[in-house]
């Protein structure tokens, strides 16, 4: 595993990231606090995870691409535990995106510049078009484009971009793994 700066990953207060095996993070990126990278992920340039007031997790081979901003709320009131950033396996988070306090399951494509907001669910096999407003609780269930402002189900996916989603996970290990070379 390559060695990160304590500007790129670093700790916040006692709670430090975790970076399992074959993990990327770019030298532009950052990640603090309470952060879990699982097997494979990609960190790619000016993305922040600032695991400072709850976790966020990220799975094995999913990637959060350039300038993407993921993020958390702590607990309330309100809201006792607050909205944790949970992100399961094969999940391509594009650029400029931001995430607060959701949920992301299993192969999922969020479309760039798209905002998914707290205590938001998208199930497995989704894509989220770019510029996509999903809204705070809302689920999006699985096997649908969603598009707009807010996100509303389009249409049902294709094959070819059910196949198209784990391809570009697939993609970006692949890539990493140049970038880790160089």
């Amino acid at each position: 595993m390559p060695s990160y700066s304590k500007v790129t990953v670093r700790n916040y207060c006692n709670n430090h990231p975790e970076l399992a095996s074959g993990v990327y993070v770019d030298a532009t990126a950052t990640v603090i606090g309470q952060v879990h990278l699982a097997q494979d992920v990609s960190i790619w340039p000016m993305a922040a995870l600032r695991g400072d007031v709850n976790k966020i997790r990220v799975g094995p081979r999913s990637n959060i691409q350039d300038a993407s901003v993921i993020h958390v709320s702590r607990a309330t009131p309100s809201n006792c535990n607050g909205h944790s950033t949970q992100i399961g396996a094969d999940v391509t988070i594009a650029h400029r995106v931001t995430l607060h306090g959701c949920t992301i399951e299993d192969r999922v494509l969020v479309g760039i510049g798209a905002i998914v907001l707290d205590g938001a669910v998208i199930e497995s096999d989704v894509i989220v078009g770019a510029g996509a407003l999903v809204t705070p609780g809302k689920r999006l269930v699985s096997g649908y484009l969603y598009t707009g402002s807010p996100a509303r189900q389009t249409r049902p996916l294709e094959k070819k971009e059910f196949n198209s989603i784990v391809e570009t996970a697939n993609n970006y290990v692949e890539l990493k793994k140049q970038y880790m070379d160089i």
